[in-house]
C-alpha cells in the first residue's frame, strides 16, 4: 500500500495561515487557526496523539507514524501556503495558501474557498469545524470566511486595527471563535469569551497564533516560544521557549488531542513539546526546500524512522523494493532492496533475503541513520 495518497487540487492559493503556540511570552510571525475537538474515529490500530507540519511550497512532514496523506512539495503555487487543519478522525488535512486557496488530502472535503477571488488583505490562517464539515479562513485585516457547515458569528473586516490580525481559534462546540493580532490584541465572536489580552502591552516579540483549551480558554503564542495564557487552569500551562535561544522563530503551534499539551514548531522544523504532547522527531537541522509555516495535530502509530521500521514511510520503502517481502528467493536484495556490497558493510549474509527480518530492520534503521533516504531511489515515490 503506497502512502501516496489521492489527492484533491482544488484551488492553488496562498494563504498565511496563523500559527498557535504554547509558553509563557513571546512571538513569532507566522499564522494558523486551531479549534478544540476530541480524536473521533482516528485510522485503525493508530491511538498515539502526534503531528504534521507543513511548509511554504505545501510539503508535509509526518511525525510518529501518522499516515502521509500527500502534499503540494513540488507543485506551481500560485501563492505560498500558510496553515493546515486536520480533519476530525484525523484522517485527512487541509492547507491553506494566501489567496485563499485550499488544498485536500485524505478525508478532508472540500467545501469552497477565496481562490482566484480578489481579497482586501491575505489569509492568514484557517481552522476546521469540530465535525469536520467546514472551515473558516480569516485575514489579516479581521475578515472571516465560512464553508461547509462553519457558521459565521461576525469579523474584524472594515474595522480599523493596531495590528494584523495572524491567528484564529475556534469554541469547543464551533459556534464562536477569537482572532488574535500580532501585538497581542484579542477579538471574541459567538460563543467565545473574552478572557484578557496582550493588547497594549510591551512583547518581546510579536504574537503569531493561538490556540483554545478545554475550559473555555486560550493560549497565544509569540515568535519567541513565549506563551501567554487567559481564561486557563494551571492543569493547561504546560511551558514555553521565552528566554530560550531559538535557532529559528516559532511559526506555529498546536494542542495534543485530548488538550493536555502542545507542540510549537520553528520556520526551521524545530519542534518544540510540552505537557503529554510527545517528541516524535523534527525537521530542524534538515535542509529544507521552504521555510515551515504551520503544525497540527494527528494521531500516528508512536513510532518514528529514526527508531522504528514499523512506520507508513519504511513500509513504503518495503512495498516498492520488495513487496513487503523479507524472505522471498525471488528478491535477493531482501525486504529493503540492500545491494550484496551494502549488506556485507552491515553484516548481513547474501542474499540478504536469508537473513531475519530483525537483522534486515536493523541494518535499515542503520542506514538511515548514516545516510537518510539517499540509499533508496524508491524513497522519491514514497514522498520522501
Amino acid at each position: 500500500m503506497s502512502r501516496l495518497a489521492h489527492k484533491s487540487i482544488l484551488y492553488r492559493l496562498l494563504v498565511v495561515v496563523l500559527t498557535m503556540a504554547g509558553g509563557l511570552g513571546l512571538t513569532v510571525f507566522s499564522t494558523s487557526i486551531a479549534v478544540t475537538r476530541a480524536a473521533a474515529s482516528a485510522p485503525a490500530g493508530l491511538t498515539t496523539p502526534t503531528y504534521w507540519t507543513v511548509a511554504s511550497d505545501g510539503g508535509v512532514f509526518s511525525f510518529g507514524g501518522a499516515p502521509f496523506y500527500g502534499s503540494e512539495g513540488g507543485q506551481p503555487l500560485n501563492a505560498p501556503v500558510v496553515g493546515m487543519a486536520s480533519t476530525s478522525d484525523f484522517g485527512g488535512y487541509w492547507l491553506v495558501a494566501s489567496d485563499g486557496g485550499i488544498f485536500t488530502f485524505g478525508d478532508a472535503g472540500f467545501y469552497g474557498s477565496e481562490g482566484g477571488q480578489v481579497l482586501n488583505q491575505p489569509i492568514v490562517g484557517m481552522v476546521a469545524t469540530p465535525d469536520g464539515g467546514g472551515y473558516w479562513l480569516v485575514a489579516s485585516d479581521g475578515g472571516i470566511f465560512t464553508f461547509g457547515d462553519a457558521g459565521f458569528y461576525g469579523s474584524e473586516g472594515g474595522q480599523v486595527l493596531n495590528q494584523p490580525i495572524v491567528g484564529m481559534a475556534a469554541t469547543a462546540d464551533g459556534k464562536g471563535y477569537w482572532l488574535v493580532a500580532s501585538d497581542g490584541g484579542i477579538f471574541n465572536f459567538g460563543d467565545a469569551g473574552f478572557s484578557g489580552s496582550e493588547g497594549g502591552q510591551p512583547l518581546n516579540a510579536p504574537i503569531v497564533g493561538m490556540a483554545p483549551t478545554p475550559n473555555g480558554g486560550y493560549l497565544l503564542v509569540a515568535a519567541d516560544g513565549g506563551i501567554f495564557g487567559f481564561g486557563i487552569t494551571s492543569s493547561e500551562y504546560f511551558g514555553s521557549e521565552g528566554a530560550t535561544p531559538l535557532n529559528k522563530p516559532v511559526v506555529g503551534m498546536a494542542t495534543s488531542p485530548g488538550e493536555g499539551g502542545y507542540w510549537l514548531v520553528a520556520s526551521d522544523g524545530g519542534i518544540f513539546n510540552f505537557g503529554n504532547a510527545g517528541f516524535f522527531g523534527s525537521e530542524g537541522g534538515q535542509p529544507l526546500n521552504a521555510p515551515m509555516v504551520g503544525i497540527t495535530e494527528a494521531v500516528g502509530s508512536g513510532f518514528d524512522d529514526a527508531t522504528s521500521t514499523d512506520t507508513p514511510d519504511w513500509q513504503c520503502i518495503r512495498e516498492a523494493e520488495s513487496g513487503d517481502m523479507y524472505n522471498n528467493p525471488a528478491e535477493p536484495a531482501g525486504a529493503y532492496g540492500i545491494i550484496e556490497s551494502t549488506a556485507a558493510e552491515e553484516g548481513l549474509a547474501w542474499p540478504v533475503s536469508s537473513d531475519p527480518p530483525a537483522a534486515q530492520d536493523a541494518a535499515a534503521l542503520d542506514l538511515y541513520a548514516k545516510f537518510g533516504w539517499s540509499p533508496w531511489t524508491t524513497a522519491a515515490g514514497c514522498g520522501l
